[in-house]
């Protein structure tokens, strides 16, 4: 295990300073943005555009780093990435803004796509689960520790800003010094989204679902607190505790996922996450700072770890030379509800107040449920059912891992046969 996780050392290291700073951005425009007296719906089209952005990097990014590397690709968007943190501080305008989300958007998908398909091919079939599992508590402990960062200083200087981009640039070092050698450029992959509900309706639903629900969490979670408190410290706190809620139950659900019927798992956590929803609407204002928090970590084990449950059932589901087209589509999907989440949120808390937020994926997460219940009764499971490994859906949680895992396999292979006597 050390010996595998020592060859991709200085890439867990970008990635824990990269998301770091990511971390503090998430929290940190919301709450400057409402100090800024931005509409709600401003802040709901800032998330939508960041999720435009990834998409479009999801889609562009492969043949981006086909053309000139992973390692200058790496330090290309690191250092755009970097330059969006000290304009947003510069800059007091919504639409500028918006421009700057949908930018880092793009960028953060492309890293991503270098930082995960690096990370496969420094992997075997026996070190995968270790390193991706690695990878996967790395990227929410650090984003749980960039929110904290928000409470150093406040929102309404520049400061914070400043340390965003500092550790963004700095994320650059440990992978442009490196001497392992960078992985084969990946090839294209083509999507196509009516064969990806037909291989599975409840996995491909349950990753809109999640872009839908979570999407608008994570762009709108702090102001949900700061309208119920108007307290940015809380806010801050209140994302931690929802991310480490989230952590917690990320291996548990996926390993309990591995030995029952998946559409079981992912039908409870809906109704779990419905119910705790439910919760946060009726009792929101009643609530003290340590229950809000404590209900949100509890709403954060049931809604985050969706998504990689998502990916493993519709994988069981999915012809093993269309695993790269359906996790690419998978990504997709949840990059359309991400953008179209945050966007409708905010309307619904124009109108409704902070709790809107809620009301909006306590609705989702029921519709989803419905679906589940639904599908799980007019279809028989097959009595011998393909099932994937919950580590090779779990790093697709949060980024675009898994996407180009079976085109470098096949690369390997395919260099191995030339070099074969």
């Amino acid at each position: 295990m050390k010996r595998a996780l020592a060859s991709v050392a200085a890439l867990l290291i970008s990635v824990s300073i990269l998301l770091t700073g990511q971390g503090l951005q998430g929290t940190l425009l919301p709450l400057r943005a409402s100090l800024e007296n931005f509409s709600t719906v401003s802040v709901g089209t800032f998330g939508a555009a960041y999720f435009l952005g990834f998409t479009l990097g999801c889609l562009k990014g492969v043949q981006l780093v086909g053309r000139v590397g992973h390692v200058r690709v790496f330090l290309a968007m690191t250092a755009i990435a970097s330059a969006a943190p000290l304009v947003h501080g510069l800059v007091i305008e919504p639409w500028v803004w918006s421009l700057l989300r949908l930018m880092t958007g793009f960028c953060l998908a492309i890293l991503y796509i270098v930082i995960e398909s690096w990370l496969n091919e420094r992997s075997t079939n026996k070190t995968r689960g270790v390193i991706f599992s690695t990878y996967a508590m790395i990227t929410l402990t650090v984003l749980a520790a960039g929110q904290m960062i928000t409470t150093l200083y406040a929102p309404s200087g520049l400061e914070l800003f400043a340390i965003a981009s500092v550790l963004v640039s700095i994320a650059a070092v440990p992978v442009g010094l490196s001497t392992s050698p960078s992985p084969e450029p990946p090839q294209a992959v083509s999507i196509d989204l009516p064969r990806l509900f037909r291989i599975s309706p409840a996995g491909a639903l349950g990753c809109l679902a999640t872009g839908l629900a979570n999407g608008s969490f994570w762009s709108l979670g702090p102001i949900f607190v700061v309208g119920l408190s108007h307290n940015a410290s809380l806010a801050a706190v209140f994302m931690t505790s929802v991310v480490i809620g989230g952590a917690l139950a990320q291996w548990p659900l996926g390993m309990l996922s591995d030995r029952i019927d998946r559409r079981a798992i992912m039908g409870g956590m809906t109704v779990v996450a419905t119910a705790l929803g439910a919760l946060m609407v009726l009792l929101a204002d009643s609530l003290s700072a340590t229950r809000l928090n404590l209900l949100g970590a509890c709403w954060g084990a049931a809604a985050l770890p969706m998504y990689a449950i998502s990916v493993a059932h519709a994988n069981d589901h999915a012809d093993p030379t269309e695993y790269v087209t359906v996790s690419s589509g998978l990504l997709l999907v949840y990059g359309i509800g991400a953008i179209i989440g945050p966007f409708t949120a905010s309307l619904l808390m124009t109108a409704t107040g902070a709790t809107g937020l809620y009301v909006f994926t306590t609705l989702i997460h029921a519709l989803l449920a419905a679906v589940i219940v639904i599908r799980s009764v007019r279809s028989r499971a097959p009595s011998a059912e393909q099932r994937i490994p919950f580590t090779d859906a779990l790093a697709t949680a949060q980024t675009a891992s898994q996407v180009y895992e079976e085109e470098i396999q096949h690369q390997q292979d395919e260099n191995l046969s030339h070099n074969t006597p």
